[in-house]
């Protein structure tokens, strides 16, 4: 005999008694109680509807013919579909023995008959609670972990749950990829053997051995790990201990194939060490513009000298023709010849240390003795341009990391534009070169004339490569100066005085300063 009641409840309890009656009583008790109630009057019934339903409670009678409650109880506990029910016996036994043998073959609870309806609700009510909560959270469990299998086979990196060991528990699709082998023959394996070579020489010092014994987090890159088949290939990997209320119980590894990467990187090198060597070219065709643009004016700077030694040579032979020599003056005149000489040698040194192209990179280099060295190399443009130059650094002024003949290259190439700008339109007034700290990591060098100014669209043309307002001029000049600027780390730009001309500037890094770069101004190009 079967019976349904409450469709809509949440909750079903089976009844299940050889006796009509008692089953009648239990019905009455439980009817109007929100249940949805299954009744079966003997052994095999009551297995078929708890296997069909998964009541959350089962009112168990022990005397029945046939198959008696401790057998159905067993049989109950040993299906998976059932197992989590609350069997809550039913005996007119009221021994230990009776009760203790109830739950050990997985009884929730005891009611003696003759029972109490109270009891039976109360009774019914607290096992029922307990099962519907415990069901929602193997339901919640049952989506976290699918939700974190979906995760985890999502992920594109191998991951590995190692034991203390290093024995492998646990291993993703992404892994069994990586390694070539199929996740049910990583299961088991011994991560050190499988993916190092050397785990029998040293098996202290392996990756993620720290790990797994000490709880030692790892990060490595570029390590050599081994695939199945015994080929290897360079990997990044993270290890993190896994514990269990402090207790470590082995470690968790994700690593990754980074052999695309690597060759990615090593293109991207290829590709600057490129750059770098177009941009030096560059850098070195522009010096020797430059210096086509200077060479009358060089010429006339090295010719100064030779004209005074062959001078006091002339004087000196003379001097030394005559029998009574003067031997003082004669001295003095052999080092006037040897003072110009030194010019003429400076000269010369100046104009090779400005061609060369440069090889040793940065150096720690002094601010004021550059721009010094810069100013005389622009001798030649102020008597050209019957200009001057004012140069204003103040003490203490830090050091610079730099390359000291592409700097060079940027200042003389701004200075001599400005002494064109003010010779334009026949001002007086010198070109003012300074340098001044900006913040805890940059110097700022600026340029400041007194010329005509700059056009409204100077911002959109002035840095573009071939871009020049000279008839004559190749237009690399400024865009080469910013190229150079940005490989030393600085910035370059311009601004408007209020006054008129132009102010050009460009920064360069502290000497040992934090951080590689000096920040761009967000304006001062734009004024």
């Amino acid at each position: 005999m079967t019976e349904a009641v409450s469709e809509n409840s949440e909750v079903t309890v089976l009844l299940v008694d050889d006796n009509p009656q008692n089953l009648k009583v239990l019905y009455e008790t439980l009817k109007d109680k929100g249940y949805r109630l299954l009744i079966a009057n003997e052994g095999e019934k009551a297995l078929d509807l708890a296997h069909r339903h998964q009541p959350e409670v089962i009112l168990l009678d022990i005397m029945m013919p046939e198959m008696d409650g401790y057998e159905v109880c067993e049989r109950l506990k040993a299906d998976s579909q059932t197992a989590d029910c609350a069997v809550v016996f039913l005996s007119a036994l009221d021994d230990l023995q009776a009760k203790v043998k109830g739950f050990s073959l997985g009884g929730a609870d005891y009611i003696s008959k003759p029972f109490q309806s109270q009891e039976v609700i109360a009774r019914v009510k607290t096992h029922a609670s307990v099962i519907r909560l415990e069901r929602e959270l193997q339901a919640r469990n049952r989506e976290l972990q699918s939700d974190q299998a979906r995760i985890l086979n999502s992920i594109s990196e191998g991951i590995y749950g190692l034991d203390e060991n290093g024995i492998v528990e646990f291993a993703n699709p992404a892994a069994a990829s990586i390694v070539g082998c199929p996740v049910e023959e990583l299961i088991g394996r011994n991560f050190f053997e499988t993916h190092f070579a050397t785990a029998g020489d040293n098996p202290d010092s392996l990756p993620v051995k720290a790990t797994c014994q000490q709880g030692i987090a790892e990060n490595q890159r570029d390590i050599r790990m081994l695939r199945a088949d015994g080929t290897g290939f360079p990997a990044e990997y993270r290890s993190t201990p896994k514990l269990d209320s402090d207790e470590l119980h082995g470690a968790v590894v994700v690593f990754r194939d980074i052999t695309a990467e690597l060759d990615s990187e090593k293109a991207l090198e290829d590709a600057r060490q490129l750059v770098q060597e177009q941009r030096d070219q560059l850098a070195h065709t522009s010096r020797l513009t430059t210096m086509g643009e200077m060479a009358a004016g060089v010429a006339h700077e090295v010719n100064q000298p030779l004209t005074a030694i062959t001078n006091y040579a002339r004087v000196a032979k003379r001097m030394m023709a005559k029998e009574n020599a003067d031997m003082g003056l004669l001295q003095e005149t052999l080092d006037k010849i040897e003072a110009q000489s030194h010019r003429a040698s400076e000269i010369i040194r100046r104009i090779r240390r400005f061609m060369k192209k440069p090889a040793t990179g940065k150096e720690v280099l002094s601010v004021p003795a550059l721009l010094e060295d810069t100013r005389q190399f622009a001798e030649v443009d102020m008597r050209n341009n019957k200009g001057a130059i004012e140069l204003s650094v103040p003490e203490n002024m830090p050091e610079v990391l730099a390359d000291p003949v592409q700097v060079q290259q940027v200042a003389l190439n701004l200075i001599r534009n400005a002494l064109e700008a003010t010779s334009s339109i026949d001002s007086s007034a010198p070109v003012e070169v300074s340098a001044s700290v900006q913040g805890d990591t940059c110097v700022r060098i600026q340029v400041r004339d007194h010329g005509i100014g700059l056009s409204e669209d100077a911002e959109e043309k002035l840095f573009l490569p071939f871009f020049t307002t000279k008839d004559e001029g190749m237009g690399i000049g400024l865009s080469t100066c910013r190229s150079l600027i940005q490989a030393q780390g600085g910035d370059i730009g311009f601004e408007r005085p209020e006054d008129g001309g132009a102010c050009f500037y460009f920064t360069l890094p502290v000497a040992g300063a934090q951080g590689s770069s000096c920040a761009p101004e967000s304006d001062s190009s734009r004024a």
